[in-house]
C-alpha cells in the first residue's frame, strides 16, 4: 500500500487533503496502484499527492469523491487548500500550482525575461508574435501570466534565485518603450529582499544551460519539481535524476554569473540604453 509518511492534517489545507485521501484509500482496501487505475493516474503520482509532494487537480478530487462514495468532501477540501490557478495552458498548470506552493524557486532563462517578472506589454508582444494566435487567446494567456505574479505577493512569498543571460537585456522584444519599462520593472524586482537576479555574462562557459530555460521548485530546501522549456510546449518533471541534473546546472550557471550588485547595475544601464 506504499510507504506511510506521517502527515499532520492540522498543519495546512494541503496536508488535510493528503491525509484524508490516504485514510479513505486505506479504508477502501486499495493500494496506491489500484486506486490509481480507478482514477486514471499513476501509482507514483498518487503517492506524491498523499505525501504532499504534488498538488492534485480538482478533477482528481472529484474522482476521489466518486470512488469513495463521498458527497463533495474531497472537492471541498481541495478548494479550501488551493487558490484558483491562473488561466494558463493545460501543460503549464502543474508548474503554475508549484509556483504558488514552493518555498524556493530557482529560475534560468537564456533568451527572455522569466515569465514571473514580465510586464504586461513585454508579455503581450511575445504572445502576439505566436503564429495563429487569436485576440481572445492573447487576452487569456496575458491574464494568466499576470496572475502568476501573485506567487510573489502572497503572505509568505518564495525565495527566488533567477539567472538571466546578458543577451536578454539587449534583445528587442517590442518597442524601445516596452523594453525600457521591462528593464525598469526587472530592476525593481531585483531590489526586493526575497528576490535575487543575477546576470550570466556573454563570456560564460556554461554552454549546456543555453539549450533552454528551466525552473526548479523547492520545499524547505528540498528540490522536488522542475519545469523545462521545450518546443512546441514545455513540461513539468519530477523524477529525481532530472531534478538533480537541473539543480547542478543551475549551480554551475550561478557560478558563472555576476554578483547581484553588479547585475543590478547592468540592468540599470539597460534601462538607460532603451530610450
Amino acid at each position: 500500500m506504499g510507504r506511510l509518511v506521517d502527515i499532520d492534517p492540522q498543519s495546512s489545507g494541503a496536508a488535510r487533503f493528503s491525509y484524508e485521501l490516504r485514510r479513505h484509500r486505506l479504508r477502501a482496501g486499495m493500494t496506491q496502484e489500484q486506486f490509481g487505475r480507478r482514477v486514471g493516474y499513476s501509482e507514483s503520482l498518487i503517492g506524491m499527492v498523499e505525501t504532499c509532494r504534488r498538488i492534485p487537480t480538482e478533477g482528481l478530487a472529484q474522482l476521489c469523491d466518486q470512488v469513495f462514495g463521498l458527497d463533495g468532501v474531497m472537492q471541498g477540501l481541495y478548494l479550501d487548500a488551493w487558490p484558483p490557478l491562473p488561466p494558463v495552458p493545460e501543460h503549464f498548470r502543474d508548474w503554475a500550482a508549484e509556483e504558488l506552493r514552493a518555498t524556493d524557486l530557482r529560475l534560468w532563462d537564456p533568451l527572455l525575461v522569466p515569465g514571473l517578472f514580465q510586464t504586461q506589454a513585454y508579455a503581450r508582444t511575445l504572445f502576439e508574435d505566436d503564429p495563429g494566435i487569436t485576440a481572445e487567446m492573447i487576452g487569456t494567456r496575458l491574464a494568466g501570466r499576470m496572475q502568476r505574479k501573485n506567487a510573489l505577493s502572497r503572505d509568505d512569498p518564495p525565495m527566488v534565485w533567477a539567472l538571466v543571460d546578458e543577451g536578454v537585456l539587449h534583445r528587442p522584444i517590442g518597442s524601445p518603450a516596452v523594453m525600457r519599462e521591462q528593464m525598469e520593472s526587472l530592476a525593481g524586482m531585483s531590489r526586493l529582499p526575497r528576490i535575487t537576479i543575477q546576470i550570466v555574462p556573454y563570456g560564460s562557459r556554461a554552454a549546456a544551460g543555453f539549450l533552454g530555460a528551466f525552473g526548479i521548485a523547492e520545499m524547505r530546501g528540498s528540490a522536488y519539481t522542475g519545469y523545462v522549456e521545450t518546443q512546441p510546449q514545455g513540461r513539468t518533471v519530477d523524477d529525481r535524476a532530472t531534478i538533480t541534473r537541473l539543480r547542478t546546472l543551475h549551480d554551475t550557471l550561478r557560478g558563472e554569473a555576476h554578483a547581484q550588485t553588479l547585475s543590478l547595475k547592468m540592468i540599470e544601464e539597460a534601462v538607460r540604453r532603451w530610450i
